[in-house]
């Protein structure tokens, strides 16, 4: 019973630290690959106007688009009960501001989450027989954003904002600590989501 206790704990120390790794290590060695599309993942907004951890987004997304690496970006998140603009529509307007033209920009006013954006956009895709994703979100953010993608059965790389307050130089251990309890939340209880999803269009 010792030995069976001992191997629990060690399990309950060891993976968490493995996941907590591997998410330090993607968000110093991640970078974009030439894809179908790019997504913006959604964040806070304010009243239409994106706040500095999504405008950073944007940005990213932009530079991303004007490398070539893209042809369309897809912007997605929902909003909180009561407001006027969702987090997709607030990328959206501000990316039409810039410039862009409508043809080259897709709008996805969904998703509460990481997990419930992600099924949202990569159904979006799968629509369009698009296969490939950059996701443009935050460095400690990418290790599971992108392995949500790839288990929705699309090829994803990540494009992790440089400057603002979800930067590596603006974030630390908090962040990799959230994201570690998110990851594994996902891969327990989240993914059983996916699965049971895919059973029932079956």
């Amino acid at each position: 019973m010792r030995r069976v206790i001992s191997f629990l704990l060690l399990i309950v120390i060891i993976v968490p630290v493995y996941v907590a790794g591997n998410i330090w290590w993607s968000a110093h060695h991640v970078g974009p690959k030439p894809s179908d599309v790019i997504v913006v993942l959604g964040a806070a907004e304010d009243n239409g106007t994106p706040t500095p951890i999504l405008a950073q987004r944007i940005t990213q997304a932009r530079m991303a688009y004007e490398s070539g690496l893209a042809p369309v970006i897809i912007t997605v998140g929902g909003g909180q009960k009561g407001d006027i603009y969702t987090e997709a529509s607030a990328s959206y307007r501000s990316l039409l501001s810039q410039g862009f033209m409508k043809k080259h920009l897709v709008e996805l006013p969904v998703g509460k989450d990481t997990l419930t954006s992600t099924v949202a956009y990569v159904a979006y895709m799968k629509l369009h027989n698009w296969k490939s994703v950059i996701i443009t979100t935050d460095p400690y953010h990418c290790y599971r954003a992108v392995a949500e993608a790839n288990d929705l059965g699309v090829q994803a790389s990540c494009n992790p904002v440089q400057d603002g307050p979800g930067s590596l130089g603006a974030t630390g251990i908090r962040y990799i600590v959230r994201e570690t309890g998110a990851y594994l939340a996902y891969k327990t209880v989240g993914r059983f989501g996916i699965h049971l999803s895919d059973q029932v269009k079956k």
